[in-house]
């Protein structure tokens, strides 16, 4: 959303708010006042049947109303008014702060889901960086990691990118084949899957193109993958399948983990939900609501398709282009 589309946001919630003041007010002056008018009339008596004035000529009834009697009536809705204003205001307030809340709400999700996104691809970039520097030190070429510390900045890049257009509410559109995805993805993190002593392996992967843009493919591979190199003991193996029917693809991510709890399950995919950590970097409970998000955004889903004490496997269903 841009800054002239927030300008019009809050001007129609100030008018609407305004609307909102001037209409209650208006009602609630007009039935205090027509309650007042009813109780004076029921309330006064006539006085003054046949006088005349000076001159002789003759005087009408005149209608008295005894103070005593309709005083309380008075304070009372006086203080009835001053109780439905009150309301009222407090009403327009949370009305007039909603455009707030919500720009809020918009900033502090793309602060966290920006932080959470980066932090991996950082985290590769710290790796293939150390890596550099050990080869340097000892004499040997290092254009194999330069060239990946390149296509991880790409990475980073079209993943901001991808956040951004996201953030100002439009969907960015495009196709994806699921093999190249997946060894992207699985390129990005094969650094941090060595220091955990995971073994990554992509197997079976169809060729199928889906209706995602390449990038977001690439991220919530990313997120996947990340999340099972985190829940799997050194030494054992994240395997990566994709299949393709007339309709989906489905790309499953297996991890030898120690699987998820009954308890956790239900909230899983939620923000901010943490299962037991594992020891290793610790997580925020972001990833996974996020590739929830991304896919229902473009037609597919997420689930636990299986675990156990042994492992996970996650199945995430995109569309296929058309």
């Amino acid at each position: 959303m841009s800054a002239d589309d927030d300008r019009r946001v809050v001007r129609r919630a100030a008018l609407r708010v305004g609307t909102l003041v001037a209409g209650a007010s208006a009602v609630a002056i007009a039935v205090g006042v027509g309650i007042l008018i009813s109780v004076l009339i029921a309330q006064a008596r006539t006085e003054g049947g046949g006088r005349h004035g000076p001159g002789g000529a003759p005087v009408g009834d005149r209608f008295v109303v005894d103070l005593d009697d309709v005083l309380p009536w008075i304070i009372g809705l006086g203080l009835v008014g001053v109780v439905v204003l009150g309301l009222v205001g407090w009403a327009a307030a949370r009305w007039s702060v909603r455009p707030l809340d919500e720009a809020l709400r918009r900033q502090r999700a793309f602060v966290s889901d920006a932080s959470h996104e980066l932090r991996t691809p950082l985290t590769a970039l710290t790796s293939r960086i150390q890596i550099v520097q050990r080869r340097l030190h000892r004499g040997e070429p290092a254009d194999d990691p330069l060239d990946q510390l390149r296509r991880d900045a790409q990475i980073m890049d079209d993943v901001l990118a991808d956040m951004l257009l996201t953030a100002e509410g439009e969907v960015h559109t495009g196709t994806a084949r699921v093999d190249d995805s997946v060894r992207a993805a699985t390129a990005a993190l094969g650094s941090l899957a060595d220091d955990a002593g995971v073994h990554l392996r992509p197997a079976r992967l169809t060729t199928a193109t889906v209706a995602v843009p390449a990038v977001t493919v690439v991220r919530m591979c990313t997120a996947l993958l990340d999340n099972a190199i985190g829940h799997t003991p050194a030494g054992s193996t994240v395997t990566v399948t994709a299949d393709a029917d007339e309709r989906d693809v489905v790309i499953r991510v297996e991890d030898g983990g120690s699987g998820i709890r009954d308890d956790d399950l239900p909230r899983i995919f939620e923000r901010f939900a943490r299962g037991a950590e594992s020891g290793r970097r610790r997580g925020f409970g972001l990833g996974l609501a996020l590739v929830r998000e991304a896919a229902t955004r473009y037609g597919g889903s997420i689930e636990v398709e299986r675990t156990s004490p042994t492992g996970t496997v996650f199945a995430l269903r995109l569309p296929r282009a058309r």
